[in-house]
């Protein structure tokens, strides 16, 4: 549908038998009308009028309802609304969920972004059948309310026009529109638009809804004006609240997952820019079988690890991250190394082994990269650890690229051979919302627009000229404190190179300490704020960057121990019904008479993490309205890990054009256990010890290239432990907080392993792995190969 026929405002009438919902689009020129039903007491019954009607034509419709109705009221006015969220029905009656108000946050190549300023929950049954029907207990004083918990006016977005829910490069070289963009792992209101989008077929009385983070700001750099958006999609799959959704469940989706996006074109007044580039990178929780339980007299809870010999789970999320970005996946580990008592340490050495078992099985080109540094040590060493993250970040850059892409624009007649990416709509949101409820057939704007460009009226012509292909992952324990920090010097170096490609500076960097790092880091900090009250409760502990700009060390002490406390209530007090309000707005649970409530089950985790088979809450989802699959969602109801090559039913693509889908990258490659190549010190992620490294590498030899050493290709190792690239020694001091933490299951529980071992056990059970899996005549073409780029590099800024 052209952009100019889109249903961007809409009002809400109502008799005594039905509402009656009217859209239109920004010219006023095209008018539907929407007929719901509202004496079915528990059914949903909508009709369509086809017929596509004039603003005349559309009032002169409407009078005749009031006419016809006039014995019991007439047709009233409601409320003036500019989409449907979608319908929901618990144990009585359906409820429609509408935005009464948008605020307008971005634009994208003439596409206006929004975010959601008020929205309105309407009970559809009239009065009369409501006085009939037998009411739960529970419909009103609690379902209801915890719908209404999910406050949509806190971090959600859309857009007419543009398909926020997915990157630019696929939005660019992929045409998809309608039901299937609904089906993504992004959209938030898949599940309660389904129900209209599936009996009307089509899409445009609803808008689609991402949560996370948007922000567009202008920023100048030698003179020449540009446009910055950041974009973080929350996915919808496994969502819900810091300990009650840990790791990675068995349908490979795990905890916290955000894309991020990054958005930079040339800011030219009146104009489409010439040229538009963008990034995506990703982070989400480690992706392992473990778990944390909610404790309101402990302030850091044990870490449960659940046993997955073959890591299935983790296998069908790399295999997920394959198909949506394509090769390399370069993951970058933030959790620490050591710790008096194991407790990140110990997912630490489980996440490498997984990488290590699942790169067996993968050819050399496609096996996952494996990157881990320990970033709170770093942080109270060295003076500046955004540095070594900035070194890391370009080393990802040069695998995946950036995206980017020329812009023409065109009359809308005219024939292109590039991708055409739709027509321009320069609406604007004016103070005027209230809506006068009449039914004449004034033909007067309720809001006046403002004019636009001629050039935003033309169809806009897009011709990629690069690719980004594969994604860097980055997690901690949280992906929310030390992985913000760590995806804003990603995201730095990227805007170096975006900026390159534009043409706006000659040297493809932005200096870490330039005015423009500094604006950066403000957003990426307001970005970590936002998702880290959504997931955690609190803003996120920025002491980095508050160090960066000069705070006072008192005073970001004062604040992070502020931040700990907030997190810790919303956590011990809050979050449980939190999670149960996700659960109910994103589809998960369906009630349904005579059978458990939400609230009288065990908990979050029955039917979300850990179990063989289906729970009872999956089959009541499955026997409501079957779900549409997503490219968030992996194809198989059994264990077995899916196979890239031809395992995958699912059709997602990697947002490249058809002639680069089969396209990989094989500078560098491989990936295996993880090495330290420090002086005083080699450590092995498997287990708890950092050993000495004569006992591993007895015939070790060191090469010292600026701050940087090798290891003896004889003797290295896959996986990369980055605490060679900081100059600070192998020492390392625990966290004031840290305390056992390693809290097995119940005896008999086979989905649960013991992993408690005495420290003589685990260097005797460490040192037998690494013999027994042949690691360390393993030859490390990646390491040798990051060795060499790194070398070649030098010591460079961002």
């Amino acid at each position: 549908m052209a952009c100019d026929e889109i249903l961007q405002k809409f009002k809400l009438y109502e008799t005594r038998s039905n509402f009656y919902l009217v859209g239109y689009n920004k010219a006023r020129t095209i008018w539907h009308v929407l007929k719901i039903d509202r004496l079915e007491a528990s059914d949903l019954s909508i009709y369509e009028d086809k017929t596509i009607y004039s603003e005349a034509e559309c009032y002169e419709l409407l009078k005749r309802v009031h006419d016809g109705n006039r014995s019991t009221g007439g047709l009233k006015f409601v409320t003036k609304c500019y989409g449907i969220v979608g319908f929901v029905r618990f144990l009585g009656p359906y409820y429609m969920l509408l935005i009464t108000k948008r605020r307008r946050v971005g634009n994208i190549c003439g596409h206006i972004v929004y975010e959601v300023s008020k929205s309105d929950i309407i009970t559809l049954p009239s009065p009369i059948v409501r006085s009939n029907m037998a009411y739960s207990k529970d419909e009103n004083s609690r379902y209801k309310r915890l719908l209404c918990t999910v406050d949509l006016t806190k971090d959600f977005f859309f857009s007419y026009s543009y398909n926020i829910m997915r990157s630019l490069q696929k939005n660019l070289c992929e045409e998809k529109s309608g039901q299937v963009l609904y089906e993504t792992m992004f959209v938030w209101n898949e599940f309660l638009s389904r129900s209209i989008r599936h009996h009307l077929k089509n899409t445009i009385w609803t808008v689609a809804l991402i949560h996370g983070f948007f922000k567009q700001s202008n920023f100048s750099v030698l003179g020449k004006n540009f446009r910055l958006t950041l974009i973080a999609r929350r996915s919808r799959h496994f969502a819900g609240t810091r300990y009650l959704k840990r790791g990675v469940n068995e349908k490979g989706r795990v905890a916290n997952d955000v894309e991020t996006e990054q958005i930079v074109f040339e800011d030219i007044p009146d104009e489409i820019p010439a040229q538009i580039t963008s990034v995506v990178q990703n982070r989400g929780s480690i992706p392992l079988m473990w778990s944390q339980e909610t404790s309101k007299l402990n302030i850091r809870p044990d870490i449960i690890l659940h046993k997955d010999e073959e890591y299935k789970a983790t296998r069908l999320h790399f295999d997920n991250l394959i198909m949506r970005y394509g090769h390399p996946i370069i993951i970058l580990n933030l959790i620490k190394t050591k710790e008096k008592k194991p407790r990140e340490s110990l997912l630490r050495a489980e996440f490498a082994k997984s990488i290590h078992m699942i790169n067996k099985d993968l050819p050399e080109e496609e096996r996952l990269r494996f990157l881990h540094w320990d970033l709170s040590k770093h942080a109270r060493r060295d003076k500046n650890p955004l540095l070594t993250l900035g070194r890391v970040a370009a080393y990802a850059l040069e695998l995946t690229g950036i995206f980017h892409c020329g812009i023409t624009s065109e009359a809308p007649t005219s024939d292109s051979s590039g991708q055409t990416f739709g027509e321009s709509s320069g609406d604007e949101e004016t103070s005027t919302d209230d809506m006068a409820p009449t039914v004449s057939g004034s033909t007067n704007a309720e809001n006046i627009e403002e004019s636009e460009p001629a050039s935003f009226r033309r169809k806009l012509v897009m011709k990629p000229i690069a690719y980004q292909k594969g994604v860097l992952r980055t997690n901690c324990i949280d992906c929310l404190d030390r992985t913000n920090v760590a995806q804003y010097a990603y995201g730095l170096v990227a805007l170096g190179r975006q900026l390159h490609a534009l043409g706006l500076i000659d040297d493809p960097k932005v200096d870490l300490d330039a005015p423009l790092a500094n604006d950066l880091m403000n957003i990426y900090e307001r970005m970590g704020d936002i998702l880290a009250f959504q997931y955690g409760g609190s803003a996120a502990h920025n002491k980095i960057f508050c160090e960066r700009r000069g705070q006072w060390k008192a005073a970001t002490q004062s604040q992070e121990i502020i931040r700990t406390i907030q997190r810790y209530y919303s956590n011990a007090y809050l979050d449980s019904e939190k999670q149960d309000a996700i659960n109910v707005f994103l589809g998960h649970f369906q009630p349904q008479q005579d059978k458990p409530a939400l609230w009288e089950l065990d908990s979050d985790q029955h039917y979300n993490l850990g179990r063989r088979g289906h729970s009872f809450t999956e089959d009541l989802a499955r026997s409501f309205i079957k779900r549409s699959f997503s490219d968030g969602n992996i194809l198989v109801e059994n264990s077995d890990p899916v196979s890239i090559n031809n395992g995958g039913t699912e059709n997602v693509s990697l947002g490249l054009p058809p002639s680069l889908q089969s396209e990989e990258i094989t500078e560098l490659s491989d990936s295996a256990p993880e090495i330290s190549a420090t002086d005083t010190g080699l450590s092995y992620s498997r287990f708890y010890p950092t050993l000495p490294g004569r006992q591993l590498f007895p015939d070790r030899r060191h090469t010292l290239l600026n701050e940087f050493s090798t290891l003896d290709e004889s003797h290295s190792s896959n996986f990369l432990d980055l605490d060679w690239l900081s100059s600070s020694g192998n020492s390392c001091e625990d966290d004031i907080y840290d305390r056992s933490s390693i809290i097995n299951s119940t005896p008999g529980n086979n989905s649960m392993e013991n992993v408690i071992l005495t420290d003589a056990e685990k260097v005797e059970t460490s040192l037998d792995h690494l013999d027994n899996s042949g690691i360390l005549n393993h030859a490390g073409t990646f390491t040798d190969k990051f060795h060499q780029w790194v070398s070649t590099e030098g010591t460079f800024c961002f």
